[in-house]
């Protein structure tokens, strides 16, 4: 049977006082219809069905740099069922079941919707409901049953009277729904008091009809966490946190202090590496087996090979070979490319540069928009001078070079092979292989024999 999956994200979410479309709040460093989303993806034939409405272009974009949807728009907001109807043009007739998800519910996973959609598949009737025995409402409407324990309808939390209130099964707000019982259904939801049409009157409907009514109940509570306020975002934070350390620690992981380290959904983490606190991994991270990472460290959409040693310091968007040590307070930026073997001493920074296996830089030095060849040296307080106040220039040093301390190296510049500089040297042409330059400007004093 055909399934497509249609994702709920026109509400505005005004209990997060924001600027920001609710479903654009992050959660793990991710829009929360990041999460949703992926999940619907795999659950579905088809790519799936978004319904936009509040900052519509700005939804749109997202999902659409996440990956294949469609859209329906609901220019009113008038409830979920009425988001539902705005699909209906371009469903009808293409699936046998729709399985509909709210955008605000990011921690529903894929093996969660499938179970859905198997229940559905096995029930006569033509709906299957997700729901959770929990304590805390948070707002979710009360699953009424009769006393043969079936399903007779959902009363929403304001309409509920104080015996309702007291009922522990939630509906959580996921659908698996006969696509040709679907439709017509839709267009018999009554208008609510608040002037809105609610999808879980679908239940009721199917109920006076005599039809089955199937539900299928999470093992996890934390699973039913939906956004609708800051507070509840920062309890889906957490959860999600612990979901993301447990697993890498089952991977062969080790957290020192799992509760605040920071791992992003889309990190990958080799075995037997060690995250120390205060560690963030963001974005599209890749780290390697057998490295040391933190304390105090965040690391930003960078590669790091294999037993690299990262302190205290700020990588984004760079490039770790293997062997590699940092900082500690090292600072990383964009374009960083460090290969096997590379020093960076304390309170360094690089910057679009690359530096050659076994290079070594000193403390306080900034290497930016080079390119430094093999087993080069860079004293203390080196800097390349690469900006004039229009354009950026760039800096070669060739492979064994010797850079002497608090050494200006004035861009556009390359150093030859062997070449040496003197301590505070203002570097401002070029340097000739084996050649030693001193002074300010620099000038060559000699040449080096190849064994020197």
């Amino acid at each position: 049977m055909k399934t497509i999956a249609v994702l709920l994200a026109a509400g505005q979410g005004k209990r997060m006082h924001s600027q920001l479309p609710k479903v654009l709040h992050l959660l793990g460093g991710k829009p929360l219809i990041w999460h949703a989303f992926n999940a619907l993806r795999e659950a579905s034939q088809e790519p799936p069905m978004v319904v936009i409405g509040h900052g519509a272009d700005a939804v749109r974009q997202a999902v659409e740099e996440m990956g294949e949807a469609q859209f329906a728009v609901q220019e009113q907001r008038l409830g979920t069922g009425h988001a539902v109807q705005q699909t209906e043009a371009l469903l009808k007739g293409k699936s046998d079941l729709v399985l509909v998800v709210s955008a605000d519910m990011p921690l529903l996973g894929t093996g969660t919707l499938l179970g859905l959609i198997e229940t559905q598949k096995e029930n006569e009737g033509p709906l299957t409901m997700l729901t959770v025995r929990s304590d805390e409402a948070r707002g979710f409407g009360r699953v009424v049953r009769d006393k043969k324990g079936q399903i007779e309808a959902i009363v929403e939390e304001a309409q509920a009277t104080p015996e309702q209130l007291t009922i522990d099964e939630l509906n959580v707000g996921a659908y698996c729904i006969q696509s040709e019982w679907l439709w017509p259904a839709l267009k018999r939801i009554p208008l609510s008091p608040k002037g809105e049409y609610y999808l879980t009157d679908l239940v009721g409907i199917a109920v006076d009809e005599g039809l089955a009514v199937a539900a299928i109940n999470l093992e996890d509570p934390a699973d039913a966490i939906g956004v609708n306020t800051r507070v509840h975002l920062a309890e889906a934070e957490a959860t999600l946190r612990v979901r993301i350390n447990q697993r890498w620690m089952l991977a062969g992981v080790t957290l020192i202090d799992p509760h605040s380290t920071y791992i992003e959904p889309e990190v990958v983490i080799g075995q037997d590496t060690t995250i120390h606190p205060n560690t963030a991994l963001r974005g599209k991270t890749r780290v390697g087996s057998e490295c040391q990472l933190g304390p105090n460290t965040v690391i930003a959409d960078t590669t790091i090979g294999d037993r690299c040693l990262v302190q205290s310091s700020v990588l984004e968007e760079a490039m770790l070979e293997n062997d590699v040590d940092v900082g500690p307070f090292g600072h990383l930026r964009k374009g960083t490319h460090l290969a096997d073997g590379v020093h960076m001493g304390n309170y360094g920074e690089v910057k679009k540069a690359y530096l050659g296996p076994g290079t070594k830089i000193g403390h306080f030095s900034y290497i930016g928009d080079a390119t430094i060849g093999a087993n080069v040296n860079i004293g203390a307080g080196t800097i390349t001078c690469n900006y004039d106040g229009e354009k950026k220039h760039h800096t070669t040093i060739e492979d064994g070079v010797f850079i002497g301390s608090d050494t200006m190296l004035v861009a556009p510049l390359t150093i030859g092979e062997g070449a040496r500089t003197g301590a505070g040297s203002v570097v401002t042409k070029d340097v000739p292989p084996h050649t030693v330059v001193v002074g300010v400007p620099a000038r060559a004093i000699r040449k080096l024999k190849a064994r020197d």
